[in-house]
């Protein structure tokens, strides 16, 4: 280090441990004795400021200031930034991560809007909020940490005068060196203290070594992750970007800050206060996340804890998990143990693959297929009603067809329905009375004979429910019945059931059709015999309950409409599986769905009562019985949904995810890569993003901060190589970005794969010093990841380097163990070192998507890729061989 950046930096250096010493040291005086309104005190002020609300509102306050200062005694600050104005006065804003800075100290949270200064280069303009303007002239990036009860700090140092500078320690630069002061020329000594100031202060910026799996912490943003993690909370903004350019990180960035009401505008916190209050969730609480693996879900749960965001699972959840809990607890589409639900969630192939590569065409035609069968379902239940043999249904129906025939949209038509509903119920409740009157009759008359006809109708009763070849949800006669609370053993069982079923045979014989056996009220008639009611008794009995049934259809059309889906869906999918579009011809029964099915069904749940929940007349009456039964679907929405990792989504089930937002905000944040698509049934391109919201925000970032330039390289190739997505990563100025090349093994057994990955490993181990960094290797299948581990922790043995087997991706062991993955367990981690195992054989048993996991596993690694073939290089990466080596062992690296 010359004396000239000694004499530009030591001031800094000064300034900036002085402001850490005291920031920490103010925040453990608060935590050791927090200057905060106790609630007793309080109380002895009078009842006037004892209540419950006052109560809370203080504990509001203490818990945030605990949260901010126990950041702010971990982490001082982050960022120190001159910024000059337009009459030339300089000011220093130091940034902190906590929600909140210390005013007296001069420390501002990032996330306030003036935070923006800290991601701005030397040089850019920033316009406060009053509209003054400020230039940044120099800009210190910090990573605090504590040392012998003081503060350091590793410091990285722009200005508009003199080249960047990393400073390893800021302690280190302020030590002065008695050997160099004294006039007894001492040359070794000046030698030592020479090379020792060199190492602690480098010109550009010095990437750093990933030593521990994970995401990657980014304190400050740059300038244009910033310009995109503060943009509006009612925005649908979808980034994209190569691997390493900071999407989660932005993400992650952007949900603290808008679940801080505080950083909110007055608009803003008026509609999130009002949705707190509604749905009864806080703000703070009422968000969703959605990554594709469980264990991309773990880490992304450690960078929540790091920008002080509690993330429970309720929050951040897979798909796959949130899926199923909607389907079968929420919607009731899934069977459950109590009974109700249609289907059974398989893994079975009963689609073709047009719907796989063409899900939006085979939505569109579900949902138009659905909606139409259910218009033609009113229509039917009117024109029965406008041509019956009683003066008030013919009125009825006659109203009835006329809004149905305008053919509007829904919330129109069901806007129109309700106010019908008065006289339907009056009209239905009359017809009721009659004939629930005329079975309790037949009943009674039948209990004369036979008083103990109750009991064994009961045990007949019991043994339906215990016999596994009833299949309730074939027998549909009892869709329009009431009586879904009845109890399910004894004598009340017993008689709903005989009421149920001479409902069945009345309706039947009316409609002149014969009973279905199989049923369960099928069985119940057999079981009766002629315990009922004599023919002509049925008939007219049955006429009645027709009609009670079409009127009752009118009674609740938006429950009947959106609970309906389900069994819609099962029609649709018979008729298009006769005309052999979507689904498969055989393979899979009636009641089994396939996950991708069951996604198609949720969105036709989630579109058709969220466009209803769109109107404010619908979300002001919801608790009236016209709406009333969108209220499942409104506790499952929130504030804001964000999606990680979008692309490996299909439309379908972005489009779910989309559904979740509130319409108030219709909040949503989605951040991806087309190239690291590791599905079959993801996203491949923006249109289908745009599907999912035609106002869709597209945002790119494009400097990738993880790679070396020999890495990026290869990564760029990978896709011109493959055809992906074209896009061009470039790497952050000022920063050492040569690293090595890439590695090659071809013709290799296990055995001589496994030694090569030892030899690998022990080069980059001995070359950081014995600091082995964050190292995974890639294998084909779980079946591989033990056998792998097992014997490289043999070959590794003499250097005591720990390899673990990851099973299911689960992240096991230390950080200074290398890791052993089944490769589809690869997206969103970062490593230091990364190794394929048999390559060639992924692209044997993955045709479709191997490029796209050798894309995803490269970009993984920071500095160190290898990769292993069991026979030569596959045909389609011959381009990708001049960027490969077979060793390092002759190289001579400069670590960065």
């Amino acid at each position: 280090m010359s004396m000239e950046h000694s004499e530009r930096l030591e001031p800094l250096a000064r300034d900036v441990v002085e402001k850490l010493d005291t920031v920490a040291s103010t925040a453990r005086q608060w935590l050791a004795n927090p200057r905060r309104l106790g609630i007793d005190a309080l109380a002895t002020g009078g009842n006037t400021l004892n209540s419950d609300q006052e109560e809370r509102a203080i504990r509001k306050i203490n818990e945030a200031n605990e949260s901010a200062y126990q950041k702010l005694a971990s982490e001082p600050a982050i960022a120190r930034v001159i910024a000059e104005d337009e009459d030339g006065h300089s000011t220093a804003y130091y940034f902190c991560r906590a929600e909140q800075g210390l005013g007296t100290l001069g420390l501002v949270s990032y996330r306030a809007p003036v935070g923006r200064l800290a991601s701005l280069p030397v040089g850019e303009e920033y316009v406060r909020p009053d509209g003054k303007a400020l230039i940044v002239v120099e800009r210190a990036q910090l990573r605090p940490s504590p040392l012998a009860g003081s503060w350091d700090a590793y410091t990285v140092v722009q200005s508009d005068d003199a080249p960047t500078v990393t400073i390893e320690s800021l302690r280190k630069l302020l030590e002065r060196h008695p050997e160099l002061a004294e006039p007894v020329e001492d040359l070794v000594a000046q030698l030592l203290a020479s090379a020792k100031a060199s190492q602690n202060v480098i010109e550009g910026m010095k990437r750093s070594v990933i030593t521990k799996m994970g995401l990657r912490d980014q304190p400050v943003l740059d300038q244009f992750q910033d310009e995109i993690f503060r943009l509006p909370l009612n925005r649908r903004v979808l980034l994209l970007g190569p691997p390493g350019t900071g999407k989660t990180t932005t993400l992650i960035r952007r949900l603290g800050q808008k679940l801080d009401a505080q950083f909110l505008d007055e608009d803003e916190q008026r509609v999130a206060e009002e949705l707190a209050q509604s749905q009864q969730v806080p703000h703070g609480k009422s968000w969703l996340m959605f990554t594709p693996t469980e264990l991309l879900k773990q880490y992304l749960k450690e960078a929540f804890a790091r920008e002080g965001i509690p993330a429970p699972d309720q929050n951040i959840r897979t798909w796959a998990d949130h899926r199923r809990d909607l389907a079968r607890q929420t919607f009731g589409v899934l069977r459950t143990a109590t009974g109700g639900g249609t289907f059974v969630l398989k893994e079975v192939n009963s689609l073709q693959p047009t719907a796989v590569t063409q899900p939006i065409a085979w939505f569109d035609d579900f949902q138009a297929w659905q909606g139409a069968a259910y218009r033609t379902e009113l229509m039917e239940s009117a024109q029965a009603l406008a041509g019956a043999g009683l003066a008030t249904a013919q009125q009825l129906g006659k109203r009835l067809q006329a809004t149905l025939k305008v053919n509007g949209p829904w919330p129109s038509t069901f806007t129109t329905l309700a106010g019908e509903l008065p006289a339907i119920q009056a009209f239905v409740a009359r017809l009721k009375d009659e004939t629930d009157a005329t079975i309790k009759a037949a009943l009674n008359a039948q209990l004369a004979r036979n008083r103990g006809l109750v009991g064994e109708l009961a045990k007949f009763i019991e043994s339906l429910q215990q016999a596994a070849d009833t299949d309730a949800d074939d027998d549909q006669d009892t869709e329009d019945d009431e009586d879904v609370a009845a109890p399910k053993v004894g004598p009340g069982a017993a008689i709903n059931a005989y009421m149920q079923a001479v409902r069945t045979q009345a309706r039947n014989a009316a409609a002149k059709r014969s009973t279905n056996k199989t049923t369960r009220n099928g069985k119940v008639i057999e079981w009766l015999g002629d315990r009922t009611l004599a023919p002509a008794e049925l008939s007219a009995l049955g006429t009645s309950l027709l009609l009670q049934a079409h009127a009752r259809r009118f009674v609740n059309p938006v429950k009947r409409y959106v609970d309906g889906i389900q069994k819609r869906y099962r029609a649709f999918r018979k008729v298009r599986q006769d005309e052999g579009q979507w689904y498969a011809k055989a393979g899979f029964e009636a009641r089994e769905l396939n996950p991708l099915e069951l996604d198609l069904v949720l969105l036709a749940i989630l579109r058709s009562a969220g466009e209803l929940l769109q109107r404010p007349t619908v979300m002001r009456d919801i608790d009236s019985h016209a709406w009333a039964s969108l209220k499942p679907v409104l506790g499952a929405l929130r504030s804001q949904v964000v999606v990680d990792e979008a692309t490996d989504f299909s439309p379908i089930q972005l489009a779910c995810m989309a559904a979740l937002a509130h319409p108030r905000l219709r909040s949503f944040f989605a951040c991806g890569d087309f190239n690291q698509r590791l599905t079959t049934w993801g996203a491949r391109s923006a249109d289908e993003l745009q599907w999912v919201f035609a106002d869709f925000d597209i945002r790119r970032v494009t400097v990738s901060y993880r790679q070396s330039r020999q890495l990026n390289e290869l990564a760029r190739d990978i896709i011109a190589c493959v055809g992906g997505s074209d896009q061009e990563a470039t790497l952050p100025a000022e920063v050492n970005n040569e690293g090595e090349s890439p590695v090659l093994l071809e013709y290799a057994s296990l055995e001589d794969a496994v030694g090569w990955l030892a030899a690998r490993i022990q080069w980059i181990d001995r070359f950081l010093d014995g600091r082995l960094p964050s190292t995974a290797i890639f294998v084909n299948s779980e079946a591989e990841v033990k056998p792998v581990a097992n014997a490289l922790n043999l070959a590794l043995a003499n250097q005591n380097i720990q390899v673990v087997a990851c099973r299911e991706g689960q992240a096991v062991g230390q950080e200074s163990n290398v890791r052993v993955f089944d490769v589809q367990h690869i997206k969103g981690l970062e490593f230091e070192a990364v190794f394929f195992v048999g390559i060639d054989q992924l692209a044997t048993a993955r045709p479709e998507l191997f490029d796209k996991f050798l894309y995803v596993g490269a970009t993984r690694a920071a500095q160190y890729l290898g990769v292993t073939c069991g026979a030569a290089l596959p045909l389609a990466l011959e381009p990708l061989r001049k960027h490969f080596g077979t060793t390092w062992d002759t190289a001579q690296p400069e670590q960065s």
